[in-house]
């Protein structure tokens, strides 16, 4: 397809090429914004880019827009792709921009015009009667887009300021061919399905009260599930050299410009005052970890020393950016800070690196690995820069992972290794990551005693494999569609009886499997077999077994398997072993 570029240029890509893809969906969103204008031709025009898997806009209707107009608009947006309508770039002055805008009565466009850079080029793309202030790309002519789709509707802050105007935002996605956008619509709704947040609910796993948005509820069964999750954690660290510590939630703002969280991360933490002293809640562990290394003198042969901690940090979220367990203002961050010496870098970050892969593979997660290099907002010497990054770099190279780089997107002190899973339905999320720090080390004055007897800076890693425990659930919830295996599942087993006259027999099942270790629920309401059976199917829980007339004459259990049904009549050890090896 034919390309019209920032730049003027015309080029021919395809719609898997990331520009071919942007322009396709960018230009849908025009298709969008004129179908809107015709429609509702009193419409303001904000801004519609394109964004990963489809596009937005957004608009100040004059009336309360829902999701029940977006038929409408749809088929005005077929009328458009039938017209078609080439789209024409042109250069223009920055007066003749702001004229034409004001003339159409576009106070969006006429702010951001005046906002640009005063040697910023300005571009207009027309089709037909509709004309945007728009940077492209863009595809040549309307007809290209073949198939698309309005998906949903929402509210949005002009500029994301909950000081300003709120606007309609209208969501939508397009591709080529039908086939690929209903393949692609088939997937959402799967999405749809193993939404954590439904999942969550129906599962009795966790909850977001009006009283703390953003702060998450465990339920019991939710609680289960993150002590296994932590369970794992710990007996793997433990394995492989780590120890643990526990620093305070709270501490004093000097420790906070010390580590540079305050200059660079102020925006995003909780602060408070304590006997007239500025104190802030904990965004990261890093710098309770930092006294922790303080607090007796280390040797070289102290090193590589391996502290984890599971602790609780607080990040202050914008309301409308907070989205069940994914995006949180308090979770707890699995984290790791290894001290080392120079020489001891590469095989501490395969090390690591090893260990995140087997969690990964744990849960049956496929992944992909990026290098994040130096961020333009950042600390320390291009030297300590560019000895990390290599670090990093020769590592994985040394360990044969294939990877990306990822120019820019390090943090604030140092480079880092993202890890990137892939869930059961193809989406993607950033989780592990292993970041190289010389700074903080420096910035807190850290020490060691090399064989030589003087005194050395240590080096540091940061890392999480989880990321943060409370995403990683959602995640896992959305992975399995709330179908845990086995090892993980809050609820292992049900035991139901067929009535109330094999109640003993079911208690003693169950108390059996509680004493081999196994989760299990007595479900003793009087009510109807097969009633229990799907209220045990709706809750996903691994295994039934059924106990009546039968199994208490030959002292067994009949067992449904999740997904399978009926798996026979076995005794209750036999059972409980099954139970126990199932992964």
């Amino acid at each position: 397809m034919k390309v019209s570029m920032r730049d003027g240029s015309v080029q021919d890509l395809a719609f898997a090429d990331e520009v071919g893809q942007e322009a396709f969906r960018h230009t849908t969103s025009h298709i969008l914004a004129q179908a809107v204008k015709r429609l509702y031709p009193d419409t303001k025009l904000a801004i519609g880019p394109a964004i990963k898997d489809g596009y937005y806009y957004d608009f100040e209707f004059s009336f309360p827009f829902t999701t029940e107009h977006l038929a409408e608009v749809e088929k005005e947006m077929r009328r458009i792709v039938k017209e078609s309508l080439p789209l024409e770039r042109s250069v223009v002055s920055r007066e003749e921009a702001l004229k034409l805008m004001e003339e159409r009565g576009e106070t969006y466009k006429t702010e951001m015009i005046q906002d640009l850079p005063d040697e910023e080029e300005i571009s207009l793309y027309r089709q037909g009667e509709f004309v945007d202030f728009c940077a492209g790309p863009h595809v040549s002519n309307t007809s290209v887009i073949k198939a698309f789709k309005l998906q949903s509707v929402a509210g949005a802050y002009w500029h994301g300021d909950e000081n300003k105007q709120m606007l309609t935002r209208i969501y939508g996605t397009s591709f080529p061919k039908a086939d690929e956008l209903d393949a692609y619509l088939k997937r959402m709704e799967e999405a749809r399905l193993r939404d954590h947040r439904k999942l969550g609910k129906e599962l009795g796993l966790f909850a977001i009260m009006d009283e703390g948005p953003g702060f998450p509820f465990f339920l019991p069964k939710g609680m289960v599930l993150k002590n296994l999750l932590i369970d794992y954690w710990r007996q793997l660290h433990l394995r492989e050299g780590y120890v643990e510590i526990s620093t305070p939630i709270i501490l004093s703002r000097h420790l906070w410009e010390n580590s540079g969280h305050w200059d660079h991360y102020k925006d995003n933490m909780y602060t408070t005052v304590i006997d007239d002293e500025d104190y802030a809640v904990k965004p990261m562990n890093c710098p309770g970890g930092m006294l922790v290394y303080k607090v007796e003198p280390r040797s070289y042969k102290d090193l590589p020393m391996r502290v984890g901690e599971l602790g609780l940090v607080h990040r202050h979220e914008k309301s409308g950016q907070l989205h069940g367990l994914m995006r949180v203002r308090c979770f707890t961050q699995d984290d790791a800070h290894i001290f080392m010496t120079e020489d001891q870098i590469r095989d501490e970050i395969k090390g690591v690196a090893r260990l995140i892969d087997e969690v990964y593979s744990k849960f049956g997660f496929k992944y992909h690995v990026e290098l994040s290099t130096r961020p333009e907002n950042s600390m320390g010497s291009d030297a300590d820069w560019e000895m990390a990054t290599e670090g990093l770099r020769g590592a994985l190279e040394e360990l044969g992972v294939d990877y990306v780089v990822n120019e820019g997107d390090g943090a604030f002190y140092g480079p880092k290794i993202d890890f990137h899973l892939e869930d059961s339905i193809g989406r993607t999320w950033q989780c592990g990551t292993i970041q190289l720090d010389f700074q903080m080390p420096q910035r807190f004055e850290l020490e060691y005693t090399g064989a030589d007897g003087e005194k050395h800076r240590p080096i540091m890693i940061h890392r999480v494999a989880f990321g943060s425990i409370e995403r990683f659930i959602g995640i896992l919830i959305e992975h399995y569609a709330g179908k845990f295996p086995t090892w993980l599942a809050p609820v292992q087993v049900k035991v139901l009886p067929v009535s109330d006259k094999f109640a003993d027999y079911a208690q003693k099942v169950t108390d059996e499997l509680k004493e081999a270790g196994i989760r299990v629920e007595l479900d003793s309401r009087s009510e109807k077999l097969g009633y229990k059976i799907r209220e045990a199917q709706m809750q996903k829980v691994p295994y039934m077994v059924i106990v009546g007339e039968k199994e208490v004459a030959e002292n067994v259990v009949s067992v449904r398997k999740r997904d399978e049904g009926d798996i026979g009549s076995m005794e209750l050890k036999a059972f409980a072993d099954k139970v126990l090896e199932d992964k």
